[in-house]
Parts: structure tokens; C-alpha cells; sequence
């Protein structure tokens, strides 16, 4: 008999999320996993390096009060206002458990980030894709329909639209008796000034914001992710994380994450520069023919008229240049490429160019 006899029946019926591939090969232009290029702050290397000693045999706080603070202060809030879990998916799971499982389905794109239904197969959630328009925008009406709650990234993964944010109040105002999560994982790289829901939050009761540091503050390793929103959402989500685990964030998490939050010129200054590459790339990739969808994250998601695209990721991967291919529908012909530094992107328009020659 096989050993899956002793799963349960939620386990038998899962598709677990598939992440991004980490090779274990060398010397790779790795451009596949959305990761910054650019290093974290030194004010964080250097809170963790303190943070090393006998303390790390004592929990940590579990409250993240520290964290909290700053990150209330980054975005002129209060403390009450802010979760702190282990990554910006450990807090989108508890969002799901917590604040969308209700009768009604919750709704989100047909094209986003594809944690969202994994989550609800695992919460016995139901819910309806709405499919993005043409040019692969959300369509801000059909949000508009009964739900138990609603969830999109903005920008959106993996297309890398943004969404105005007088299209996201639309959707947050319609919905007053609903919940709406807005998980702005890329959204630092949106523009000089932010364009973040967090501003919503003193008018609107229903809406959440859901970041993380692995992205604009180059963090992939550290696993830290906070949310936003009214203090009746925090208490629901702090509810759930203390009925699952109380310590998510460890000392080295904390402490890095404090100095991160509050080191506004590193922040600024990486952020900033990966834009910059992006409009280079950008240009680039439309002069050998591909067409690239507006981005306002730090990927790019561009298509060939003329070439097929997991041909390309192959050929690309054969030249040490990886990136990601998704095989589903209305979106197998593009290639989801991580912005690098400006050498990295280099090396992938020339790779374009030797294959497409």
C-alpha cells in the first residue's frame, strides 16, 4: 500500500505552490526569483552581527514590539496598526484563515500570484478567478460582485501591472462589508513616491496591506513580513499567528529588520537604481522585438512575436542566464525576468541577441 495512506484527506487534495528554482550550480545570472541584487543595509548586517551572543538562548520577543514601532513610524501609523510574521506568506496565510474564510468566495485575478489558491485549498476556502483584461489589468468592476473578501498583489505578479491607487480606494470602498488584502510585495519600485495603499487605512476599516523585506530591502533570506491595517484586522490576525506560533520572527530576524526599516538612505538609494536598470532594460528588450508589459516591480514580463518562450528560457539557461517560464494559459509565451545589476542585464541582452541571431 502506498505510504500516502496515512494523509489526510486535505493533504491528498492539495497543489502545493511551486517556488522559483535556487540551482546549486555556479557563476549563474540568476534572474529567475525576483531577489534585489543589491546587498541589505549595513545598519542591518550590523544589528544581526550584534545580535549574536548568549541572548539567542532566550526567546525572542514575541510580540515584535520592536519592529512594530518602526514600522508604524515608516508609514506614520501607530504601532496597533502593524502584524509582523515569518515573510509576507506566513502573514497572507493567516489573512486567509483569519479574515477571508467566510460562505461567500473570495475573489482575485486569473493571472497573480499563485500562493492564493494553494491557500485555499489548504483553508477550504472557495473562491473565483476574474480574468485580467487584454492588456492583463485588472478590471476594477468585477470586483464589485458579492464575496467574502478580496486579495491582489499590486503591481501584480507576475505581470508586474500596477494598479492606480484610485482604482484600488474604488475596490475598497464598494466593499465595505468585505475584507480586502493588498499584497504589495513589489510595490516599493513602483515610482519615486509610493504608491501604497497604506494611506487607506485611517478612512477604511475593510483594507489590508501585506509587505515584505525580502524585495526592496534585500531581505529573501531573512523571511520577514508585516501588515497593515485597522486595529480589529491586526487583533483577528494576532488571534490566529498566537494559536499557531507565537515566536515567528527570531532575535536575528528582529534586530535586522529594525535597523532595515529605519535605514532610509540605503533603501532609498537601492530601490532607486533598480528602476533605473529596469527603464534600461526595458528599452533594450523592445529594440531586439520583444514586447514587454509596463512594469512597476523589480521584474520584467516580455514576450517574443517570433520565438517561443520556454525555447528561450532554455537556450538562455544554456548560456548560465536563468529565468522563469510559467506553462499556463494566456501566459506560457512570456518570460518572467528578474531586474539584476546593470552587468547581470548586460549579459541577458546579449544572450538575446546570440540566440535571436
Amino acid at each position: 500500500m502506498p505510504m500516502s495512506r496515512y494523509w489526510s484527506k486535505t493533504v491528498h487534495a492539495l497543489t502545493p505552490y511551486v517556488p522559483g528554482e535556487q540551482p546549486k550550480l555556479t557563476n549563474l545570472v540568476k534572474l529567475n526569483t525576483n531577489e534585489n541584487p543589491y546587498g541589505p543595509s549595513p545598519l542591518a548586517l550590523a544589528a544581526m552581527q550584534a545580535e549574536l551572543g548568549d541572548s539567542l538562548r532566550l526567546y525572542p520577543d514575541p510580540t515584535g514590539e520592536k519592529l512594530k514601532k518602526a514600522v508604524a513610524d515608516f508609514y506614520h501609523l501607530a504601532a496597533d496598526n502593524v502584524f509582523v510574521g515569518n515573510g509576507s506568506d506566513e502573514v497572507l496565510a493567516h489573512a486567509f484563515l483569519g479574515l477571508l474564510k467566510h460562505e461567500r468566495p473570495i475573489l482575485f485575478p486569473d493571472i497573480t500570484y499563485s500562493f492564493y489558491p494553494v491557500y485555499c485549498g489548504l483553508y477550504d476556502i472557495e473562491y473565483r478567478a476574474l480574468p485580467l483584461d487584454e492588456a492583463f489589468r485588472l478590471r476594477t468592476a468585477d470586483y464589485t460582485a458579492p464575496n467574502g473578501g478580496i486579495i491582489f498583489p499590486n503591481p501584480n505578479a507576475p505581470t508586474g501591472v500596477l494598479l492606480p491607487l484610485a482604482e484600488v480606494e474604488r475596490i475598497v470602498a464598494a466593499n465595505p462589508d468585505s475584507v480586502v488584502v493588498i499584497d504589495e510585495a513589489y510595490v516599493d519600485f513602483g515610482g519615486e513616491a509610493l504608491p501604497t495603499a497604506a494611506g487607506l487605512i485611517g478612512r477604511y476599516p475593510n483594507v489590508l496591506v501585506v509587505q515584505t523585506l525580502s524585495k526592496s530591502r534585500s531581505l529573501a533570506g531573512l523571511r520577514v513580513g508585516f501588515a497593515l491595517g485597522h486595529q480589529a484586522l491586526i487583533e483577528g490576525l494576532e488571534r490566529v499567528k498566537d494559536s499557531f506560533n507565537s515566536y515567528p520572527l527570531d532575535r536575528l530576524a528582529l534586530a535586522g529588520a529594525v535597523a532595515a526599516m529605519q535605514d532610509k538612505g540605503h533603501f532609498d538609494a537601492t530601490r532607486r537604481q533598480v528602476m533605473r536598470s529596469r527603464e534600461a532594460l526595458i528599452g533594450q528588450m523592445r529594440d531586439l522585438g520583444f514586447e514587454v508589459l509596463p512594469s512597476a516591480a523589480n521584474f520584467i514580463f516580455a514576450r517574443h512575436p517570433g520565438r517561443d518562450a520556454a525555447a528561450l528560457s532554455k537556450q538562455l539557461r544554456e548560456r548560465s542566464i536563468i529565468v522563469r517560464h510559467f506553462a499556463k494559459p494566456r501566459i506560457d509565451q512570456f518570460l518572467r525576468i528578474t531586474v539584476g545589476t546593470d552587468e547581470q542585464c548586460a549579459a541577458l541582452v546579449a544572450g538575446l541577441k546570440e540566440i535571436l541571431a
